[in-house]
């Protein structure tokens, strides 16, 4: 493997069309490969809950290449699917590098992914993750902060529990003990995350937050790959392919998500570029 030396480097927020909402994410442009230790210490230094990693796989200058490479790094671990780098590292393609096609693929540790310029933002195109329900684990449940609930569900792909609360005051109101989250993360069902839902106000159909302190982010600002769990979960609630969803979080983010079949959902959201310079690796 070959390091690059100096790497075009960016600062994005996604899910939001102001700059210091959302959620924001680094992405690195890469010209050759990296080595898996220099792009864990790339997003400690970061330190932002994801660094994307992107490089061209074609033989052709980038603005004309369709087909990426595409890691994603936490300051702690690498992760196998992260929605809002992905945002990001769109973004970078679409509205910096400016490449010539509205459609671009990722290949990933989690298939092959789409991102595609739209007039309403960039819309991506993921494996859904359909929750089952499954028995609560009282003393995960606990730790979160939850006392009563309307349903609990876990997303097999993404290693997701959701709890399904009564009113959006008691998600925004939930303050975890995420150091009791870690000790109990892993019992039955492993555990990368947890999600606390509820029904929206209008305009949002539904609201979310995101907790996942085994991966070194206690709490998500806005979480896309949360939003493969959620989807179906309340489209099948609702009885909508279509729907607007907030995340609320401290900084908070929106985005639509779209139900397309009984695998795939596509989440549409905007994003800002807030920072690009140029990484010096020595």
């Amino acid at each position: 493997m070959v390091d690059d030396k100096e790497i075009l480097t960016y600062h994005v927020d996604a899910f939001t069309r102001e700059p210091f909402k959302g959620n924001p994410a680094a992405v690195c442009m890469l010209r050759y490969t990296l080595r898996d230790q220099t792009m864990q210490a790339i997003a400690a230094e970061m330190n932002l809950s994801e660094t994307a990693f992107l490089r061209p796989l074609e033989n052709k200058p980038v603005k004309e290449t369709k087909t990426f490479s595409l890691r994603w790094f936490t300051p702690t671990v690498e992760v196998p699917l992260c929605g809002h780098a992905t945002f990001a590292a769109s973004a970078v393609l679409f509205h910096d590098i400016n490449v010539f096609s509205d459609e671009v693929t990722y290949k990933t540790k989690s298939g092959n992914l789409t991102a595609r310029k739209e007039k309403e933002g960039i819309c991506l195109d993921f494996p859904a993750d359909i929750p089952i329900e499954i028995d609560p684990p009282q003393e995960l449940i606990r730790a979160t902060g939850v006392t009563d609930f309307e349903n609990v569900a876990y997303g097999r792909r993404t290693e997701n529990l959701l709890i399904h609360l009564d009113d959006e005051k008691d998600v925004r109101s939930l303050k975890p003990n995420f150091e009791l989250m870690k000790s109990l993360g892993n019992s039955e069902e492993k555990v990368e995350g947890v999600i606390v839902t509820s029904l929206g106000r209008a305009p949002f159909d539904f609201v979310s937050r995101y907790f996942a302190p085994w991966v070194g982010i206690n709490e998500d600002p806005v979480t896309g790959v949360a939003h493969t769990v959620l989807a179906p979960y309340w489209s099948k609630i609702l009885k909508k392919k279509e729907m607007l969803a907030y995340q609320v979080s401290r900084r908070g983010g929106e985005l639509t998500v779209r139900v397309k079949s009984s695998d795939r959902v596509e989440l549409v959201g905007n994003t800002v570029i807030v920072l690009k310079g140029m990484m010096y690796l020595g």
